[in-house]
């Protein structure tokens, strides 16, 4: 991968690099090359295409459909069955509707230029300018590049990286401390030349030295607004732990994972762990923090409550999405902050202690805490997580005692042990090809139940399935197809799948009135036939 004289294609060819390996070690050496290579808002833009912040979708797949049929000077009905053997929209588009007008110096524009001229600026453009807008882009990108601008006018840019291998190539490229870098990078951060160089600006080495090993304290994020890298779980598998004495045993609870702030100014502030600011969602959450002392930073959990007990996730759904809630909605759906760490007090960055340390320092402050439950065995631990539902939580957290605040999910100090989930089997109604290198593939799936002698769909899945048995079902698709609907194919009703699923609440927007809380395939019922699929009934009873 090379810098040519086109940004954008540099930044296709990054994409393509990564796409193409499963590598840990060369995707963060290709992304610390690009890294030190691209100009800085460029570079910027990148890291925030990378960690997941891709612009919203500005056109409809319809129109870029009819737009691609132009450009390639073919029929709608063409298009469609192109769009449908290839199953991603943006590789149809690179295929057939790219490079008419490529020269050597490619779009002679910066990839922040493609950005904010070629992808932001859709969105407020009538039908015919953005017509011509992105017809014009595809004659002058070569096919890779035509992929990924595609794919950020429709809001599909995904690539196969984790946060935090971008944030130690960021780290690499900048000669800079990983943990400062993903300390800069929480909260609000927006791509532009002057936050690539705030966040890349070098540390002198005796500061490094003051702050030890992990150069947590570089930030002074303890005494801003932002918040702090959440710390996550990897799931138990059931493999030894070892003795029960040396974990910090909580429940999980089911909510919206938050650190709230009472910063060194003063100012309050809830973070979500999307990096999403709470504040205006949950005034009288944030209104909570400020009892604590100036410079304090708290883990834990926002959740619907009332009386002694949280209520459940459905009802803190009603207060997702309102900006400004009136004092109906919040007397109707009270919230609270449920702390379970202590990152920061006073000023003084805790992360580094031992988890009974910060625990004792949260049990000093004038805040709800999680408890801490005592099972005296790893068998008494069982049946606690046997009746999380009861107590209306997801399961158990595993939290190791000695270990400090993990930055990210490290393997071996937070476990999370949830209850096992509910399952239904379901017939697969309709099939979509997937993304990326699922493109190609039916792999994204509609399943519906019993209602009556009708069946209707109740879930969508997406993963569960091994590659053999996805390209086993694919095979099928195209074989036992009735209707398309664009990408959609509506199929025989004769495979059953088991679905696992976390919850179910009544949801009138469904067909069923049924919404399943994170479905996903557990196994292919072979053995069974679609008229002993499950029923809208059986499903209710859950509610």
């Amino acid at each position: 991968m090379t810098q040519d004289a086109s940004a954008f294609a540099f930044f296709a060819d990054l994409y393509a690099a990564l796409d193409a390996t499963t590598s840990t070690g060369v995707k963060v050496s290709t992304l610390s090359a690009y890294f030190r290579a691209a100009a800085p808002s460029d570079a910027a833009w990148a890291l925030a295409l990378l960690t997941g912040r891709r612009p919203k979708r500005s056109v409809s797949a319809a129109r870029l459909r009819s737009w691609i049929g132009e450009a390639a000077a073919l029929p709608g009905w063409l298009v469609d069955e192109s769009h449908s053997h290839i199953g991603d929209l943006a590789e149809t588009a690179a295929l057939l509707a790219s490079g008419a007008e490529v020269t050597d110096a490619g779009l002679a524009e910066s990839m922040t230029e493609v950005i904010e001229r070629r992808v932001l600026a859709l969105a407020a453009l009538p039908a015919d300018q953005q017509q011509a807008l992105v017809m014009a882009t595809w004659r002058m990108l070569p096919a890779d590049a035509c992929l990924v601008y595609t794919k950020l006018i429709t809001g599909g840019f995904r690539v196969g990286v984790a946060a935090g291998l971008v944030q130690r190539a960021v780290a690499e490229a900048a000669s800079v401390p990983v943990d400062v870098i993903a300390n800069r990078l929480a909260g609000t951060w927006r791509p532009t030349a002057a936050s690539w160089a705030e966040l890349t600006a070098t540390i002198p080495p005796e500061r490094i030295e003051e702050m030890g090993v992990d150069a947590t304290a570089a930030t002074q994020v303890h005494v801003s607004t932002r918040p702090f890298p959440f710390a996550l779980a990897h799931a138990w598998d059931g493999h030894d732990l070892g003795d029960i004495a040396d974990w910090q045993i909580e429940w999980k609870w089911d909510g919206i994972r938050a650190q709230l702030i009472h910063a060194a100014d003063g100012t309050l502030r809830l973070w979500s762990r999307g990096d999403e600011e709470l504040a205006a969602t949950f005034p009288e959450v944030v209104a909570s923090a400020s009892a604590l002392p100036l410079g304090t930073i708290l883990d834990g959990e926002v959740l619907a409550w009332a009386g002694d007990q949280p209520l459940p996730f459905a009802r803190l759904q009603k207060r997702l999405g309102r900006k400004r809630p009136t004092a109906a909605v919040i007397s109707a759906t009270p919230c609270r902050f449920l702390a379970y760490d202590c990152l920061a007090v006073a000023g003084a960055d805790l992360r580094r202690q031992p988890t009974t340390e910060r625990r004792a320092a949260l049990t000093q402050l004038p805040v709800a805490w999680s408890p801490v439950l005592t099972p005296r065995d790893w068998l008494a631990a069982a049946a606690l997580r046997a009746s999380a539902r009861e107590h209306l939580v997801e399961g158990l957290m595993l939290k190791r005692r000695a270990a400090p605040y993990p930055r990210g999910r490290v393997t071996g100090e937070w476990w999370k042990w949830k209850a096992d989930p509910f399952t239904l089997d379901a017939v697969l109604l309709y099939a979509q090809a997937g993304h990326g290198r699922r493109a190609g593939l039916h792999t994204d799936y509609t399943l519906g139940i019993w209602q009556g002698d009708q069946l209707v769909p109740v879930a969508k899945a997406y993963s569960g399935l091994t590659d053999v048995e996805l390209k086993e079902i694919d095979r099928w698709v195209r074989a036992h197809t009735t209707e398309t609907f664009g990408p959609v194919r509506k199929v025989e009703p004769l495979l059953v799948f088991e679905i696992a699923f976390d919850g179910a609440q009544a949801s009138p927007r469904h067909k069923s009135g049924i919404a399943l809380r994170f479905p996903r395939i557990a196994r292919w019922r072979r053995d069974k036939p679609a008229r002993e699929a499950d029923t809208v009934e059986t499903v209710r009873a859950l509610l």
